[in-house]
């Protein structure tokens, strides 16, 4: 059993152990769940992930949080808040993003999941404006922004996807603190 930082009606949000290490290398090496990445992280680039989301919680109060089911205590990937700083025309903002095990699609986890985010984001860490990124050609992760609520702000050229024809065409949506 988990303490975690929050909830939703079905899921628990907590800050990251390295016991899920294991778990989440196996989601990062899922081809169809990868679909929309330019590469599948290493077991290695895991790892790295999981000690800068411990340390982004530690400094920021947030992170892309450790994501379980609270009925069965289950791992079933990430959702929540991440620094980014890679769009020159917003320079640092706060994005929204989900990575769940593909056995979880399709149970509006990921809708449930950012809906509880943005409300901590909002409410509990005084966020003005969450964003949200994701390749043009993903249409189920801009279904999941639409679906709560935010707005679609432009098409652009990722600067990091720039070498990848398929995926540098970005949407980028927000949602404002109101």
């Amino acid at each position: 059993m988990y303490t975690y930082l929050f909830t939703s009606e079905r899921l628990g949000f907590r800050n990251w152990i390295l016991d899920d290490l294991d778990q989440l290398a196996d989601i990062n090496n899922d081809e169809e769940i990868m679909e929309f990445f330019p590469f599948r992280p290493s077991k290695e680039n895991t790892k790295d992930f999981i000690l800068r989301m411990q340390q982004q919680y530690s400094d920021k109060g947030f992170c892309y949080f450790a994501v379980d089911v609270l009925e069965t205590n289950k791992f079933i990937g990430f959702i929540g808040l991440s620094e980014q700083t890679y769009l020159d025309d917003l320079g640092s903002f706060v994005d929204i993003g989900w990575r769940l095990h593909k056995n979880f699609w399709n149970k509006g986890y990921a809708t449930e999941g950012a809906n509880a985010c943005l409300d901590f984001g909002f409410d509990t860490i005084h966020l003005d404006k969450i964003y949200s990124v994701a390749p043009e050609i993903n249409v189920k992760s801009e279904t999941v922004m639409k679906k709560i609520g935010m707005q679609k702000v432009k098409t652009f050229q990722h600067p990091k996807l720039l070498n990848d024809k398929r995926l540098a065409n970005c949407v980028l949506y927000v949602k404002d603190n109101v």
